[in-house]
């Protein structure tokens, strides 16, 4: 008996020996004697019509992913079986009477309180028979008792300073008027008092004649 011609899988057209296409639809031809080829004829034999050689990978991808599932199944049968022994076990085991322990009384603590570090000291009052300097940056008035040339009278201006401070003015000193904008540059000006505006520079004039300095007047200081 002749071995059958051989037909295209897919649309059933004969082709002949090494032939790699079908020459009608293009479908990739088996290989003569094969496996697949023998599967193929034998299902068109009997459905008359066949939808490829694809249709076996998938055939054998379905029937190992059932294999796998069912061995899945068995397996997570056998663990739940056996974490279920294992929670009756142990539940027997902890159902044991334990002896109670007493509580020790709880402890009291007194609470401690944080010290507040001491205030810092007051700074320091100035030297005694020491001219002060006029506040850095500040406007206001004060009380003129002398100037001086500024480039001859440094020593004098200061001991003027120290005569006031002994004669019983408060806040006396000594500031170089170059500095100041209200006042005539190049002279050393011999202060007292240090106020806000001009009545009150006006009301202490009395207290420095009162003291020996006659000719003293008040006068703005400015930056």
């Amino acid at each position: 008996m002749s071995e059958p011609e051989p037909r295209c899988p897919r649309c059933g057209t004969p082709y002949g020996e090494g032939q790699e296409y079908c020459l009608q639809c293009g479908e990739r031809l088996p290989r003569r004697g094969g496996l697949i080829t023998r599967l193929g004829t034998a299902w068109r034999r009997r459905l008359g019509w066949y939808p490829g050689d694809w249709i076996w990978p998938a055939l054998g991808a379905l029937v190992i992913a059932g294999v796998a599932g069912a061995a899945s199944a068995i397996w997570l049968a056998d663990r739940s079986d056996a974490s279920s022994k294992t929670v009756v076990q142990t539940s027997s085991v902890s159902s044991v009477p334990t002896t109670q322990s007493i509580p020790e009384p709880p402890t009291t603590s007194t609470p401690t309180t944080t010290a507040q570090p001491p205030p810092p000291p007051p700074p320091p009052p100035p030297p005694p028979n020491r001219p002060l300097a006029w506040p850095a940056g500040r406007s206001g008035w004060t009380i003129v008792l002398d100037s001086l040339p500024a480039s001859t009278g440094r020593a004098e201006a200061y001991s003027e300073a120290r005569r006031a401070i002994r004669g019983g003015l408060e806040k006396v000193g000594v500031l170089v008027s170059s500095q100041y904008s209200s006042l005539h540059p190049g002279y050393l000006v011999v202060f007292t008092g240090v106020y806000s505006n001009e009545v009150a520079a006006q009301s202490a004039i009395l207290n420095a004649h009162q003291h020996g300095y006659g000719s003293a007047y008040a006068r703005r200081i400015t930056p």
